[in-house]
């Protein structure tokens, strides 16, 4: 299934209120490292299910929510816990960064 789709409407109710750390891609369809780190995120997804949310917003769908967070740059990975941003990571990383990331929010 891989990640879940989020927009600027259901940000809150998927991510913010979400009783799990949820990771939000925040990506777009003409960007090339956003298309390099997909399958890593989808992957992540699959691995992670039941104890992680995954999620991706397309920043040029929805603008609002990109803009709230300071979204500069794309690929940018924002671990959320509690509602909170508890990581941001900005372009295409290796899997094993994103992970590493990851560990921290279930720790």
């Amino acid at each position: 299934m891989g990640a879940c789709k989020v927009t600027d409407q259901d940000f809150e109710k998927e991510v913010l209120k979400s009783e799990i750390p949820v990771l939000v891609d925040f990506w777009a369809s003409w960007c090339g490292p956003c298309r390099i780190i997909a399958p890593i995120i989808d992957e992540i997804a699959e691995e992670f299910k039941g104890k992680i949310k995954v999620c991706k917003l397309n920043v040029d769908e929805n603008p609002i929510t990109p803009g709230k967070y300071g979204i500069r740059a794309i690929p940018t990975l924002i671990i959320f816990k509690g509602g909170e941003p508890l990581e941001i990571i900005v372009g295409a990383v290796s899997k094993a960064t994103i992970l590493n990331a990851l560990n921290k929010a279930l720790s």
